[in-house]
């Protein structure tokens, strides 16, 4: 059988017709890879044989009978009916539109047969309807075992499952491992084909700790890796350095009211190397909230406009992308910098001017939203693009971003969310990484307070002070609208709450304004016309609110810790010292006081991410699905922390001398092959 069965059409399996595909497309399964992938979750125990003297209702159960009667009534709707016996009682076996032939086909009269199905009771007799099989004596070694138990859909019964999941492990062909004997065993695998027999053939697909199990978590990683790994060749190739000096970023800094920290030094300095390298940057600065990623930014821009390039800096939102406008004008005002705004509601005229000095090299620096990525955009001599604040691509994505601009453009993310280092491996192993620990020495730390709910009213004579001492307000509710099922708070009742006290300074935004309504609002806050902001999580994005000095966050045990960390990153941007205070009910779990203790106690983002990924398991984390994580169908960062190192390292001692031919069918079994352009098998 040749290896190329594996990537074959299910419709190629025997017993497989167009219905049947159908329904097993709805599962995704769609070549005899994703049966091969499709792991039992459990097992149905069928191993013993019951008298029917020892049967339990709404048990299954396997028996061994003689066939006495054949009950095929003439009457429409009634049902078939089979009556059997042992030495110990009777059992009627009820079937539903089945046709006559076959149910005498394998119910013959006088014989003995094993049934095995769910025990039911009716007119004070045992009954099996519709069993799960029927099979003569000689075969009852098919049945009498523990069956693997597959999550299946609507139209696909576990017997026919059965049946092509079996005829997929039994005809996969030898696969020639592309992992040593030596490697497997000193890591505590199993080879490829024996790991695919036991985990469909035993008990240790629910093992994610067996070595057949762990294998398959190993070659994930590794497909994952070596992708990343041939995509960064891809986007990092030669291009013209940026020959630069960098003196007038230095002039820059030195009339800054504030001092660089070291992280921040030390980035600057990682991306003056790839701007002076051969190699195209395509870098990611990490940094926490409020570590200042937007400064640094600024200084790479002045660099590259100095050399000669135009720069480009996209913002998820219009108010985001108008606050690093009006940033970028007051920072460059001294330097001759040809600064504009740019977003979908740019009038004709002026859009039209941008445009125009853009492609004719009269603009330096273009700021806005997605709309500077319009096909109808060209820029004159794009050096630099830089992408602000939850933009995070999955691999196809940065690699189409980084064709923006030309061979010559080097691109640049920041990012607000700490991400914790097995996530990181998976997330940016085709990117440099950048990482700003340090929070600006100007910049005082959040007080984290927590109050139960029943005491809320305490609160209202602080809210009015840091109001009269015009500070802003952001109060957080993790639900719209107030909900029969779930005792969460609601943002709009609380908003007609606060508005009773504190009357016409109170704003409400939440996910189910439009985009225009929202920035909106948020523009009245900006502009301090509004004191106290009622919000749902939308408030996360990285806008500065320099006089929002206190957050309070109902249903505080709601939310991931991460989560809380950043919107409590939303407060105390400006000098003022900010405060979070953390509302809880009463009856909080272990894992949400230690959730609670934990932010109290730190305010570290990439310690708090660790902690959360601990505490509530990859997969749970509020924030990172949204934000394009790759989510591995066998591999967990908790669980198999020392694959991922292992992978890591395994994939940087190959990725200088791949062998394609080795690697393409593990990388097509993991739908990675695409990407690497790997010839068929």
């Amino acid at each position: 059988m040749e290896k190329n069965f594996i990537f074959k059409e299910i419709n190629n399996l025997k017993g497989v017709g167009p219905q049947l595909t159908k329904y097993l497309k709805r599962k995704k399964i769609e070549k005899v890879k994703d049966i091969i992938l499709n792991l039992p979750y459990s097992e149905t125990d069928r191993s013993k044989i019951s008298k029917l003297s020892q049967l339990e209702v709404g048990k299954i159960q396997s028996i061994k009978v003689l066939v006495k009667k054949l009950n095929f009534p003439r009457i429409r709707n009634l049902p078939n009916k089979i009556i059997c016996e042992d030495e110990t009682g009777k059992i009627d076996i009820v079937y539903f539109n089945s046709r006559e032939g076959y149910l005498r086909k394998i119910f013959p009269i006088n014989e003995w047969v094993i049934i095995s199905g769910k025990i039911n009771y009716f007119n004070k007799k045992y009954q099996i309807t519709n069993p799960d099989y029927v099979t003569s004596i000689e075969k009852q070694d098919y049945v009498v075992k523990n069956i693997p138990k597959y999550n299946l859909t609507k139209g696909i019964n576990e017997k026919k499952y059965r049946s092509i999941s079996e005829q997929v492990i039994d005809e996969i062909p030898k696969v020639e491992d592309w992992l040593d004997n030596n490697f497997i065993n000193t890591n505590n695998l199993n080879n490829w084909n024996d790991s695919i027999k036991k985990l469909h053939r035993s008990n240790e697909g629910k093992d994610t700790n067996s070595k057949s199990y762990r294998r398959l978590v190993f070659d994930e990683l590794c497909a994952n890796f070596l992708t990343l790994s041939e995509n960064r060749k891809k986007i990092k190739r030669v291009k013209v350095p940026k020959i630069f000096s960098d003196k007038h970023s230095i002039h820059l800094i030195k009339k800054l009211r504030f001092e660089l920290t070291k992280s921040q030094k030390s980035v600057i300095k990682e991306i003056n190397q790839d701007l002076l390298s051969q190699n195209r940057m395509f870098r990611i600065i990490q940094g926490d909230v409020g570590s200042g990623k937007t400064i640094v930014s600024l200084l790479t821009i002045l660099n590259v406009i100095k050399s000669g390039y135009q720069c480009a800096l996209m913002c998820p939102t219009e108010i985001l992308a108008k606050q690093h406008h009006e940033l970028a004008i007051k920072i460059f005002k001294s330097h001759g910098l040809k600064i504009e705004f740019l977003t979908g509601k740019t009038e004709y005229k002026k859009r039209k001017g941008i445009l125009k000095n853009l492609n004719n090299g009269d603009l330096d620096l273009l700021i806005g939203t997605h709309a500077l990525f319009q096909k109808k955009i060209n820029f004159n001599k794009l050096g630099l693009v830089i992408i602000d604040e939850q933009h995070k691509f999955g691999v196809k994505q940065r690699s189409e971003l980084a064709r923006k601009g030309g061979d010559n453009c080097d691109v640049l993310l920041m990012s607000a969310t700490p991400i914790p280092r097995t996530m990181m491996m998976s997330l940016y192993g085709d990117m440099d990484v950048s990482k700003i620990t340090e929070k600006p020495a100007r910049r005082k730390k959040i007080i984290t307070l927590s109050k139960p709910e029943e005491k809320i009213n305490e609160l209202w004579p602080f809210i009015k002070k840091q109001i009269d001492n015009s500070n802003q307000v952001f109060w957080v509710c993790p639900l719209i609208e107030e909900s029969s099922f779930l005792d969460y708070s609601s943002a709009k009742k609380k908003f007609e709450l606060i508005k009773k006290i504190f009357s016409k300074k109170v704003g409400l935004i939440h996910g189910g304004l439009n985009k225009e309504e929202k920035e909106k609002v948020l523009k009245q806050f900006l502009l301090q016309k509004i004191s106290i902001l009622v919000s749902t999580t939308v408030i996360e994005v990285g806008i500065d609110f320099p006089n929002a000095n206190l957050i309070v966050i109902e249903n505080a045990n709601k939310f991931g810790l991460a989560q809380l960390h950043q919107l409590r990153g939303r407060v105390g941007r400006g000098q003022n010292q900010g405060t979070c205070i953390l509302l809880f009910k009463d009856g909080l779990s272990k894992n949400a006081i230690k959730r609670i203790k934990i932010l109290k106690n730190s305010d570290d983002g990439f310690h708090i991410a660790e902690e959360d990924l601990k505490l509530r398991g990859f997969g749970d984390l509020i924030g990172y699905q949204q934000s394009g994580l790759k989510n591995f169908r066998f591999a967990d960062p908790i669980k198999h922390e020392d694959l991922f190192i292992l992978a890591e390292k395994y994939v940087q001692n190959i990725k200088e001398n791949i062998n394609e031919t080795k690697y393409s069918f593990l990388l097509k079994l993991f739908d990675r092959a695409e990407i690497m352009n790997i010839e068929e098998v």
